[in-house]
């Protein structure tokens, strides 16, 4: 397919109802509201089609820039190219998922993440810590920096609260998926959100909450689901 084609085919599937939900979480003006089930049969065919996912996303299209990050290919991306989509990503569909599925994806994931966390830009802090959370539930835990991220971990337990909106949402995520990944922070992880309690976080107009540390991560630990990996980041 073409670009053309597979706009004409968002246009089709686009509802006012999904459009309004998308609003309601953030989402910008330009799109037309399709469900994410909708894309999937553009996705079966054009997977891996990173020249097409690039021509999507510069329309600017929410729809079509969640799209590209369903069928690029993380490999040819360059740090260039992620920061372009960090720049024009516009809020947390594109910038927690579809960016961050492929950063996490990347062979250069932790050289952006650890350059992107220390950025003025929040949009970049918020999709540094989605990635990193991806990053760590399909990475072997013997390719781990743990130091690294070990670190991590006092860093948000002194700085959540102070965050922009959506870093703050991210950061807690992070936590959650590194307490989950590796079994021997798992107890650091606990710790600290104890310490961090609540996190508040303005989620718009909807039903939507934070997840608590704590209880998230001895879910998944009474689940013996510790350290369990996935094969790929995008779903």
């Amino acid at each position: 397919m073409d670009l053309n084609e597979v706009m004409e085919y968002l246009e089709s599937k686009g509802s006012e109802q999904t459009r309004k939900t998308f609003l309601r979480h953030g989402g910008p003006e330009n799109m037309f509201g399709v469900k994410v089930g909708d894309l999937k049969p553009i996705v079966k065919k054009e997977k891996k089609n990173h020249n097409l996912a690039m021509q999507l996303f510069a329309t600017g299209n929410s729809d079509a820039q969640y799209l590209a990050g369903l069928i690029a290919d993380p490999n040819q991306f360059t740090e260039k190219d992620f920061e372009n989509w960090g720049l024009n990503g516009k809020w947390s569909m594109i910038l927690h998922y579809a960016l961050a599925w492929n950063i996490a994806e990347s062979p250069i994931c932790m050289e952006v993440c650890a350059k992107w966390i220390d950025s003025e830009n929040t949009d970049l802090q918020e999709a540094a810590w989605a990635a990193m959370g991806a990053y760590l539930g399909i990475v072997d835990n013997s390719a781990l920096d743990v130091a690294f991220h070990t670190s991590l971990i006092e860093r948000i337990k002194s700085t959540i609260h102070a965050q922009a909106n959506q870093v703050k949402y991210c950061m807690n995520g992070y936590l959650i998926a590194l307490g989950c990944a590796v079994p021997e922070l798992t107890e650091l992880c606990k710790e600290a959100g104890e310490h961090i309690g609540k996190v508040e976080v303005f989620m718009g107009d909807t039903a939507c909450k934070v997840p608590d540390i704590v209880t998230y991560i001895s879910k998944v630990e009474g689940m013996g689901r510790i350290g369990k990996k996935k094969k790929n980041a995008k779903c």
